[in-house]
């Protein structure tokens, strides 16, 4: 299970009761912070996020809607006696900034960061529930999206039907893992007869901040969930490439030509007070299209 829950949706400006980017991405006991723009914590307090289940905090670049609410994480899970490490991935030069933020109010966390630099594309994460990927996106500083795989789920044993071909409970991990069982006649009782496929795996693409981009096409390519920046509407789509950044008609458009399930659409600008055109401009592209709205919980 995945579930994405938007505790930002607005670019540079906080509007509109808009705050910066920042996501959180749940899994059945796990949480990844991406990006954490001004004012998160406050939105976690707000939407009943547990800030312990943090484990891996990712940056995309190191523009401040991005990452200046950071450090204010940082200190307040300090000041509540966190123990837990915490991975921090992001461009190399975060690593400098967060050290001189603690070293100039002589501040010492209480628990571990680990800093692990984006310097190429591929896998930066591999644990118990899901990878993580980082990949490339083009905006006017170094910048990168993440691609988040859930690992494939084990298949339901179905008990009543194993203990009736008398298979031992102690075969059942097998059995999740897809093996058939050969009883001690020989006999081979085929995995499906007593197993039930689990839930697809699920997937989520998170394209950061960037211009119209068809070379992300393959990198997300089938994913269940795709997030991606309509910073501007399409009439505006000169200054959006100018500004490296992306219109609703162009993000729809990526959706479409990547096969992706959903496409989520966020980083409003600052000029826009209502959103209902980001969302119909999107819709008339790509149908299955949601505004990231902040406080919504999307399962995915």
């Amino acid at each position: 299970m995945l579930a994405l829950t938007i505790l930002g949706n607005n670019s540079a400006i906080p509007a509109f009761d808009r705050n910066p980017t920042a996501q959180i991405l749940q899994t059945f006991d796990t949480s990844y912070l991406i990006d954490c723009g001004e004012g998160t914590q406050m939105q976690m307090a707000k939407y009943k996020i547990r800030r312990s289940k943090i484990t891996h905090v990712f940056i995309s670049h190191l523009h401040g809607d991005h990452y200046f609410g950071l450090i204010g994480l940082l200190n307040s899970l300090s000041l509540l006696g966190r123990t837990q490490d915490l991975h921090i991935h992001a461009p190399a030069p975060l690593q400098n900034i967060i050290n001189m933020q603690l070293q100039v109010v002589h501040g010492e966390l209480s628990f571990k960061i680990y800093f692990h630099d984006l310097t190429k594309e591929g896998l930066i994460v591999d644990d118990k529930r899901v990878t993580v990927h980082c990949f490339y996106v083009q905006h006017k500083i170094e910048c990168w999206g993440f691609l988040f795989r859930e690992k494939k789920h084990p298949r339901k044993v179905d008990a009543e039907k194993a203990r009736a071909y008398e298979i031992p409970a102690s075969f059942y991990e097998k059995l999740q893992e897809g093996e058939d069982y050969t009883n001690k006649k020989g006999t081979i009782i085929p995995n499906g007869e007593v197993t039930v496929a689990a839930i697809p795996a699920k997937s989520y693409a998170y394209c950061a901040d960037t211009k119209y981009d068809e070379t992300i096409i393959e990198k997300i390519k089938g994913v269940d969930l795709l997030y991606h920046e309509t910073t501007y509407l399409k009439n505006l789509e000169k200054i959006a490439g100018e500004r490296f950044h992306s219109t609703t008609t162009q993000a729809a458009a990526i959706a479409k030509k990547s096969g992706a399930k959903r496409l989520l659409i966020g980083h409003f600008s600052s000029k826009y007070e209502t959103l209902e055109e980001f969302h119909a401009e999107a819709s008339e592209i790509f149908e299955n299209t949601e505004l990231a709205i902040q406080g919504v919980c999307y399962r995915i």
